[in-house]
């Protein structure tokens, strides 16, 4: 059985294994559920062969790794940030972490106290999930029709309706778990003479994996023929996704009436009575989606407003992103600013240190005579000035610091300013 957990493939492999240990395949079948949630059952663990806690040990071991190098994902995701690995598997009820290497007494009681609150949680989730889709709908609709002339409003809120009645018009749906919907699926899935219905022929043929039990998943497919009447998916009025939360309606009801233990499991026993009920022979309609909305009208209204809020949240926030833009595009334009007035001095001083080497050349030859060495980008004022003399070249020079000194002075007073 697929449960739906993040944990469910750990979950089926524990069980699947202590279910080969003879003992405990026993103890199981004979605890009653209220025993099992208990704890009772979780004790037996240590009367278990030694084969059996060597591979639980191992299937521990590998759901720790598993969960870390999804820690470790998240923290990839999160952008390497430290994180403390420990408190984080405290987030995963289901196991001891405090001994991540063998699967002891705690880890069986943690593992079967958590898959039976989650489980019980589960379907109520699906359910709040399922509500929110539908409300989401309708505000899509709504704000579609808004953006709409008066004439278009007309016509679309025309196919609107039209959509739903033929949604509504179908073939009678019978009672879910009842005797004419179970005769039915006899009739049609089985190719049987609905007058030799017999119920534990059925639940034999329905009993896919011949375990014993009907589970949810072999319960839920029971009720395909019906909800084929209701949809299709070559068809615009009919929405799948509705589709699979009225299956899961009928599921809900069909365990309510016969999962008598509720252990999320249809026996045999359980079956068998069931059909000797009253409402097995002569149940009431069902009520479906259509008849039963999932909102209301306050639920709708406040979910609006909860989108309202979202969305000044988010238009906040765009604003907010766009200030830090504006600020960042400030600061890359005072370091491009910045950066130019850098290469201006880095220049100078360039030049500086050109003409001083310059001045020791014509020092050695004795001569202001001599031409100098020019570079493609020596100013041709600077050149004739080094050709007029030592005392021109000499003011040049003390010109020439002194305009280094003055930028590298503003530079700096720049630079701390901002």
């Amino acid at each position: 059985i697929d449960t739906g957990l993040h944990y469910d493939r750990y979950l089926r492999e524990v069980i699947d294994f202590l279910e080969k240990d003879q003992h405990f395949r026993e103890k199981l079948h004979n605890t009653d559920m209220e025993d099992i949630k208990q704890g009772k059952l979780a004790k037996e663990l240590d009367f278990v062969g030694h084969h059996v806690r060597t591979k639980l040990d191992e299937l521990k071991r590998q759901e720790v790794n598993r969960l870390r190098t999804l820690i470790k994902a998240k923290q990839d995701v999160e952008g390497g940030h430290e994180m403390n690995h420990k408190a984080l598997l405290m987030q995963f009820e289901y196991m001891n972490h405090m001994n991540p290497h063998t699967f002891e007494v705690e880890d069986l009681d943690k593992l079967i106290k958590s898959a039976t609150s989650d489980l019980e949680n589960y379907d109520k989730d699906r359910h709040e999930e399922f509500k929110r889709y539908e409300m989401m709908k309708e505000h899509k609709r709504k704000e579609h029709l808004k953006n709409l002339d008066e004439e278009q409003r007309k016509d679309e809120e025309q196919h609107y309706e039209e959509l739903r009645k033929k949604h509504a018009n179908h073939p009678k749906i019978n009672h879910p778990g009842g005797q004419d919907q179970l005769k039915e699926v006899w009739k049609e899935s089985d190719g049987l003479d609905p007058n030799d219905f017999d119920p534990k022929t059925f639940f034999k043929l329905h009993d896919n994996n011949g375990d014993g039990y009907i589970d949810q998943q072999e319960l839920e497919a029971l009720f395909t023929k019906e909800l084929e009447k209701m949809y299709s998916p070559n068809l615009e009025e009919d929405d799948m996704t509705e589709m699979e939360e009225e299956r899961l309606r009928m599921r809900e009801h069909v365990m309510n009436e016969v999962d008598t233990n509720k252990d999320r499991l249809v026996s045999l026993d359980e079956f068998l009575i069931s059909t000797n009920k009253k409402e097995f022979q002569e149940p009431d309609s069902w009520e479906t989606l259509e008849q039963a909305p999932a909102y209301t009208d306050e639920e709708m209204q406040l979910f609006e407003e909860q989108l309202a809020q979202e969305e000044s949240n988010l238009k906040q926030k765009n604003v907010e992103l766009q200030k830090q833009k504006e600020e960042l595009e400030r600061q890359q334009e005072q370091l491009d600013a910045q950066k130019a007035e850098l290469q201006q001095v880095t220049y100078l001083i360039s030049m500086l240190a050109f003409i001083k080497c310059q001045n020791r050349k014509n020092s050695r030859t004795g001569s202001g005579e001599t031409k100098p060495t020019s570079t493609p980008e020596s100013p041709p004022r600077l050149t004739c000035t080094l050709l007029a003399g030592p005392a021109a070249f000499s003011v040049c020079v003390n010109l020439l610091m002194c305009v280094c000194v003055w930028a590298l002075m503003c530079f700096c007073v720049h630079m701390c300013v901002n």
